[in-house]
């Protein structure tokens, strides 16, 4: 390696929000770093023993500091060239917030933004990407898991639904049951604002876009004047996380479905991407204390009072599990004590009780990892007062050995 082959990295390098994943290489562990944006094919193999370094690179120290911090609390003894060498690497994959990824994360914002529509990421690899095909295999899904005859039919508009964003070879049982359970009474809606989870959104982040959606059946149209409003209230933030739709599958996979059951219709659509929730679920912080979100919240919901409007929270529920982090496999009695926990988040969603949905993670410090929870909270806040019914619960495998899963649930909230 010459020596000059990273001269040119960032003064106080800061690392940014990737997927970290434990692997073995050869007898030995490594942490696995990919980019969850895709900015760079290239991925990061970090030896267990240096891994620790990675938690200096939070911009606050220099390359000297990053050194000397590895001795002093890890003990780990590296020269300067080793330094270098580590965070360049980072950098030639876009991984230093501050360094190459800043002109890589523009000229791709430019490219999105410049393209007719939102390309279907997903498409060919979750669902088929032709539409005839695609058409096919939903009706064949409905088919084989009808909507669900004893789920009750509240009085009241459609205005609300919990749908998973699991991919479909998984999930399509309770795909197909909520989507027919809706169909009825989706011919006279709208406008759908999507509230989908952000899987490497910031903190409390909304992120908006004003490029429409396409599937195979076409582009959804995004509704700009709804976008400009929120945007207004939110601010530049609004769009600094934009680049995340391009790739994220929540909201993509739930339009999926909406379209299947609307292409004979013109609805406007509005994809608004939901960050972590960390601070709320972890922390004294409350969403209601965030006054951009609950002002964002409250313009969701003088829309969705003046319009026929669906407001669709794309989130599944628990992950758990060694594939999660968690040191035990999930046994039979295990899962059976989730599908308990679950329930009673369940019935706070079809009660349209946020405060009482978000309390049963705060009170578990987020044990299950629900990564619905933003969409769904942002959902039931914008929507006080409407209540439902829930359908299609599932426990999806998330590991070979069945020890790790994903709870999924389709609800329909009425007003």
């Amino acid at each position: 390696m010459a020596d000059n082959e990273f001269m040119n990295l960032p003064e106080r390098p800061k690392l940014r929000m990737v997927e970290p994943m434990w692997v073995e290489h050869m007898g030995q562990r490594f942490l696995h770093l990919r980019d969850p944006m895709a900015l760079s094919d290239m991925t990061i193999m970090a030896p267990e023993a240096v891994a620790p370094l990675l938690a200096l690179l939070d911009g606050t120290r220099s390359l000297a500091e990053i050194r000397s911090g590895a001795a002093l609390r890890f003990g780990l003894s590296l020269t300067e060239a080793n330094v270098r060498s580590l965070v360049g690497q980072l950098d030639k994959a876009l991984m230093i917030e501050n360094g190459e990824y800043r002109r890589a994360h523009r000229r791709a914002l430019d490219e999105y933004r410049g393209l007719e529509f939102r390309r279907p990421a997903h498409a060919g690899a979750v669902y088929p990407r032709a539409a005839h095909a695609l058409a096919s295999a939903i009706d064949d899904w409905g088919r084989r898991f009808p909507a669900e005859s004893s789920a009750p039919s509240p009085g009241g508009d459609l205005v609300g639904m919990v749908c998973p964003h699991i991919d479909f070879e998984r999930g399509h049982a309770t795909y197909a049951k909520l989507w027919q359970q809706a169909e009825p009474d989706l011919s006279d809606v709208e406008l759908a604002i999507v509230l989908g989870t952000d899987h490497s959104g910031g903190l409390g982040r909304i992120t908006l876009t004003r490029q429409s959606y396409a599937t195979p059946y076409g582009a959804l149209r995004t509704d700009a004047d709804v976008v400009d409003r929120l945007a207004r209230s939110l601010g530049r933030e609004a769009f600094e996380e934009e680049l995340h739709h391009v790739n994220e599958h929540s909201i993509e996979l739930a339009l999926v479905w909406l379209h299947h059951f609307t292409r004979d219709m013109d609805i406007g659509v509005v994809p608004i991407l939901c960050g972590s929730f960390h601070e709320f679920t972890n922390g004294d912080a409350l969403p209601d204390e965030d006054s951009r979100m609950m002002e964002a919240a409250e313009i969701v919901a003088h829309v969705a009072r003046r319009r026929r409007t669906l407001i669709v929270a794309a989130g599944d529920l628990a992950h758990v599990g060694p594939a999660f982090g968690d040191e035990r496999a999930l046994d039979e009695a295990a899962k059976s004590g989730l599908r308990t926990e679950d329930a009673a988040s369940i019935r706070a969603i079809c009660s349209g009780d946020a405060d009482e949905f978000l309390a049963l993670s705060r009170a578990e410090s987020d044990r299950r990892k629900i990564c619905g929870l933003p969409p769904i909270y942002l959902m039931l806040r914008a929507l006080e007062g409407a209540a439902g019914a829930h359908m299609g619960y599932d426990q999806c495998p998330a590991d070979s050995a069945n020890g790790s899963v994903v709870s999924i649930v389709g609800a329909l909230l009425y007003r």
